[in-house]
């Protein structure tokens, strides 16, 4: 077949759940299929400033196509569109102008897939609330397939969402929770779809000694793995942690590794590593005691799947339904609603070396039934035929 892949983001240096999912997923159909990416050329989610050369051009075994931005993310105007529209007060024109203005506006590739969209056999688009994928499903909803990465979060509850909800021919969801999410919120029924989640290869280990910058790791450590952002609740994590660092004697350490968009607290059992390779990721991952994802708003958390991948049991935020339904699906770790909780399953998870470990081996005996990549892509195939 001759797949278009639209999505907000792509290549080098591009950092982000969904568009690692996108990228991952694509070099493998483009083993099988023709796939052309259709983009931007924007790097960063926040300005969406061009730093990509406009065109086509080749990533890995991808073609991608770029188109410019016509202009940066304005974040003051931004922001009042998000006030007023996430209130309900807002216009169905009003909701249209918040889409335009969370970008990135490429009016040519929607132009592109108005006069050029009838050669694609199937257009996937990732991530519905952006710009690309909110106008441009409309224009090939005949042969639309939606990987929405739709969250619990204020602009899932749009009224103009219901509407576009109705327009894709099918949809990829990431867990069941978020075809649950989805199916709630659209206008009518929805159309056929599977839900395929990600893959992952078998872990490795990273071989030879791993140098963190100087910064300490410690022998008992909790970790969390991503973005250390107000967003993700991270500001919690580290209130929480240090209450269960007052009301316990246990050395334990906890370690953040991930670029960070607030102020990390100074402590000696608090270590923020930033931006970490790959040696290093699989190192923090094969020595960490737990990790830790207090994030509320999730579509699939592929950092579980990782820490499953290497045997390590997890302690998630039990209002997300999305983290808490895959941890209960894989059995593999614990879930918290306060900060008691929090307290007492980590405390368990550190001290209590055959539960941990008889959780991690469940969470990767899960990871290998569910969630390899030759398993995946049979879904996703199935699908595209059907």
């Amino acid at each position: 077949m001759k797949l278009g892949v639209v999505i907000q983001r792509y290549g080098p240096g591009v950092v982000g759940g969904s568009e690692a999912h996108c990228r991952a997923m694509v070099e493998r159909l483009a083993a099988k299929h023709d796939v052309t990416v259709l983009t931007s050329c924007a790097r960063s989610h926040i300005t969406w400033r061009n730093e990509f050369d406009p065109g086509s051009t080749r990533v890995g075994p991808v073609r991608v196509r770029r188109f410019r931005a016509v202009r940066q993310r304005r974040t003051k105007r931004f922001a009042e569109l998000s006030e007023l529209v996430f209130s309900g007060d807002g216009t169905a024109e009003e909701e249209e102008l918040w889409f335009r203005e969370n970008g990135p506006e490429t009016p040519e590739l929607l132009d592109h897939l108005e006069t050029g969209g009838s050669e694609y056999d199937r257009v996937l688009f990732w991530s519905y609330r952006y710009y690309p994928s909110f106008f441009g499903v409309p224009r090939v909803a005949d042969r639309a397939v939606l990987v929405p990465t739709a969250e619990e979060d204020a602009a899932i509850h749009l009224r103009s969402v219901r509407t576009f909800f109705t327009l894709p021919r099918s949809y990829l969801f990431l867990t069941p929770e978020e075809a649950e999410l989805v199916a709630a919120q659209a206008a009518s029924a929805l159309p056929v779809s599977a839900i395929v989640g990600s893959g992952l290869e078998p872990a490795l280990g990273a071989r030879g000694a791993v140098d963190f910058q100087g910064s300490k790791v410690g022998e008992s450590f909790a970790l969390y793995l991503g973005r250390v952002d107000p967003n993700k609740r991270c500001q919690t994590l580290l209130q929480h942690f240090l209450r269960y660092l007052d009301a316990t004697p246990r050395n334990t350490q906890l370690v953040l590794a991930g670029e960070a968009f607030m102020d990390v607290p100074e402590h000696p059992r608090i270590t923020h590593l930033g931006y970490v390779n790959d040696r290093q990721r699989t190192a923090l991952l094969q020595n960490a005691k737990v990790l830790l994802m207090p994030s509320r708003n999730e579509s699939l958390s592929l950092v579980l799947l990782e820490a499953w991948n290497h045997g390590l049991p997890v302690l998630v935020n039990g209002r997300c339904k999305v983290t808490r339904g895959q941890t209960l699906r894989a059995n593999g770790g614990l879930y918290y609603e306060s900060a008691s909780e929090f307290a007492a399953g980590l405390d368990l998870l550190v001290s209590d070396q055959k539960i941990s470990t008889q959780l991690g081996q469940q969470g990767l005996a899960y990871v290998n039934e569910h969630y390899r990549w030759p398993t995946v892509m049979a879904k996703v195939e199935d699908l595209l035929s059907r």
